[in-house]
């Protein structure tokens, strides 16, 4: 027998190493920029504060926080160049661009909801629900009408528009590559896109024109405007989903004998429903607050009607349009059903999505075991 002897291996020191300071190691602590940011503010409000100070002057908040945001990017990037070097700093510079951007972006989108629920939040009673605007000429009524209207042409514009869009993305990206059919629709389509809603209105209202005759108005007009600003928004976000999907999914379904039909059935459009989802959810939420075709189309209504194929129809775009327009005595009581309205259709648009995502969630394929 031999002895085989092994050598002994180097043992790790597990006991404490010295750590110095994060500025002394190239790394900023992670309070550096907080501190920087409230250091700009209060330097950018002291300088606009004492410019306040002069006869006639007023604190600028616009001019104070496009200040404090420069002043921010400078000390931080300068800072970081200094300690963790001239990569990091210009990662953090353009960190801080697009975080300002986002917030510039949040301000208009944050001052329209504090808007429309500060002034609609007067308008909405049980009243307001329950209610109709007609044989009302002041205070009282309600948008009951409206809300029916807007609900009842949406999913009719959604009826239509929704099956069209997605059947054409469906031929443009698995049947109709490289075909010059398919060059045309895309072209037609990017047309569309950019269309006016005016000119979807102008269309709605000169087809049913030629059948039924001129000053025809009907919610189904309606329906059919917003299904042509619908088309297009449809079509372009289930394109761009089903591009996508991984061709290996495809070629795997194919090589077990299954029709190309039903891959895109049972496989295409399964991995794709939550995209899809979302772009339907854009599409109606591109048309639902549409003012200028509808008044064409499905026109001022008082009463509720639940017929799209007999008689005008209100929606809640036109009736915050009406009110506002034409305010009568007393004017609080008109303005506070704008305002109301507005909201309403805000809150609407926003159950919609969340009912879309619900959806998307459930019926999305599932990736874990």
């Amino acid at each position: 027998m031999t002895a085989t002897s092994t050598a002994p291996r180097p043992t790790r020191n597990t006991g404490p190493t010295p750590s110095g300071s994060r500025l002394t190691n190239g790394r900023l602590p992670a309070w550096v920029p907080w501190v920087t940011v409230a250091g700009s503010a209060g330097l950018s409000a002291a300088i606009f504060g004492i410019a306040s100070l002069a006869p006639g002057g007023s604190f600028n908040v616009a001019g104070w926080a496009v200040v404090a945001a420069v002043i921010y990017l400078a000390l931080i990037t300068v800072t970081s160049t200094i300690i963790e070097g001239r990569r990091k700093g210009v990662d953090r510079l353009v960190t801080g661009v697009v975080v300002i951007a986002f917030l510039i972006a949040m301000v208009p989108l944050v001052s329209v909801a504090v808007t429309v629920i500060t002034n609609g939040i007067g308008g909405i009673s049980a009243e307001f629900f329950s209610s109709s605007m007609r044989n009302v000429v002041g205070e009282g009524g309600g948008a009951l009408h409206a809300i029916v209207g807007t609900l009842l042409i949406t999913l009719a514009a959604a009826v239509i528009s929704i099956p069209i869009g997605i059947f054409t993305a469906i031929y443009l990206i698995e049947y109709g590559a490289g075909k010059r059919l398919a060059q045309a629709i895309t072209f037609l389509v990017d047309v569309m896109t950019g269309i006016p809603s005016i000119v979807a209105g102008l269309f709605a209202y000169a087809l049913f024109a030629l059948f039924l005759g001129p000053g025809v108005r009907m919610g189904i007009m309606g329906a059919v405007a917003l299904a042509v600003l619908m088309i297009p928004v449809v079509v372009r976000s289930t394109e761009e989903m089903l591009r996508l999907v991984p061709n290996e999914l495809r070629e795997a379904s194919y090589a077990l004998g299954v029709p190309k039909w039903l891959t895109i059935s049972k496989v295409v459009l399964p991995t794709a429903v939550a995209g899809i989802t979302t772009g339907i959810m854009l599409s109606i939420s591109r048309v639902i607050g549409e003012t200028a075709p509808l008044l064409l189309t499905a026109g001022v209504a008082t009463s509720v009607n639940y017929d799209l194929f007999n008689g005008r129809m209100a929606t809640l775009p036109v009736f915050a349009y009406s009110q506002y327009m034409n305010q009568g005595i007393p004017a609080s009581a008109f303005i506070d059903r704008a305002w109301g309205a507005a909201l309403v259709l805000i809150v609407i648009v926003m159950v919609l999505n969340l009912v879309a995502r619900v959806v998307a969630k459930i019926f999305s394929p599932k990736l874990g075991r």
